[in-house]
């Protein structure tokens, strides 16, 4: 699966199953949404209270639960972790806020545009120049430190945590929270959602499939092999969203989606620059967790957290617009995101040496 056939053929067939998901019940333009998603799992464990968006949605558990099943039959299962964990965790709760300013996480960035919403458009330049912003923090000796190797028993903890998710989602207790209308009431069938998110997890762990390390990498290294798999994504979720009739070209009255050009830009900037540091997308961190990569694990967290943030305190555009709280927190966390950028990087180091000299 490391040739540029299996990474095709994996995003060939992610999009169809985007399409398929939303067939079968997910709102339109989110057949998959890490950023949602997990909006929507912080939701129904209550961290959030927006009734909308309370939803324990499998295709994650799935991706965790794929990549670590592969990931132990490969024996590639490598339980590390200890690099820079709350800035780790600092950055998954930025590139939430940045995703939700948006509405959409990278590979739904992609699958909106498949469905014709431009906006995504405005969001693939500002998650690009986001990248261009890592790359520059890269390029100045940005670097989180070294992990660690840890017991296996560390690793296992969120596969199970995930697995734990599957069944409160099935037995449906009381104190879940479950939409009654909204997006997090639009969702396909719980068993057929999960053996999605099972298949995308595994195609994913053998092809490393990353939108934030495509484009990272065609910029640096202008090897197309990553966003290969993206640009498949998108001609087979086109293709799906024609032959069913979902495809509508436009910026307005888009699903989940509004059309203030800056927020969307500022939004993806955030969600782009966060990643590049964090070394992947939030589908490659839910990857890595399953991978027994714990790190990834504290990001994911952040995110969770990130996501209760953005609704708790209205931080999360809506169809309507960004929200005044929301642009706050995007500008707030770009100097957040800029300050970690500093302070791990080889200029700032070197000063410190200085200081300590004298």
């Amino acid at each position: 699966m490391d040739s540029k056939k299996g990474i095709i053929f994996t995003g060939a067939l992610v999009g169809i199953i985007a399409v398929l998901l939303v067939k079968l019940g997910n709102p339109k333009n989110m057949g998959f949404c890490i950023a949602c998603f997990i909006r929507d799992i912080s939701g129904g464990l209550g961290f959030h209270r927006a009734a909308v968006v309370q939803y324990l949605r499998p295709e994650v558990m799935g991706l965790v639960l794929g990549s670590f099943a592969v990931a132990s039959l490969k024996k590639e299962f490598n339980v590390k972790g200890g690099s820079s964990p709350f800035i780790r965790f600092t950055l998954g709760v930025t590139v939430m806020i940045g995703a939700l300013m948006f509405l959409g996480c990278p590979l739904r960035m992609v699958l909106r545009l498949a469905g014709g919403d431009l906006n995504a458009i405005v969001g693939i330049a500002g998650f690009t120049f986001g990248i261009i912003l890592g790359i520059a923090s890269l390029n100045k000796g940005f670097s989180l430190k070294r992990n660690y190797k840890l017991p296996k028993s560390e690793g296992y903890i969120f596969p199970v945590m995930n697995i734990f998710l599957v069944v409160l989602l099935i037995l449906a207790p009381s104190f879940i929270f479950f939409s009654e209308k909204g997006p997090g009431s639009m969702h396909a069938p719980a068993l057929i959602a999960l053996a999605c998110g099972l298949i995308v997890g595994i195609l994913s762990q053998r092809t490393r499939l990353c939108m934030v390390g495509g484009i990272r990498d065609l910029i640096l290294f202008k090897d197309t092999y990553l966003i290969s798999g993206f640009i498949a994504i998108l001609v087979f979720t086109l293709i799906g969203n024609l032959s069913l009739g979902y495809f509508n070209m436009g910026f307005e009255a888009q699903p989940v989606a509004h059309s203030d050009g800056l927020w969307n830009f500022l939004g993806m900037v955030l969600c782009g620059w966060s990643s590049v540091l964090l070394g992947g997308c939030p589908m490659r961190q839910l990857i890595l967790s399953g991978e027994g990569n714990t790190d990834s694990v504290i990001t994911v967290i952040g995110m969770f957290v990130g996501a209760a943030i953005c609704h708790n305190f209205a931080l999360a555009a809506s169809p309507k617009g960004p929200s005044p709280n929301g642009k706050i927190a995007v500008i707030a966390c770009l100097l957040v995101v800029g300050l970690i950028s500093y302070l791990n990087s080889d200029m700032a180091n070197l000063k410190s040496k200085g200081k300590g000299v004298a």
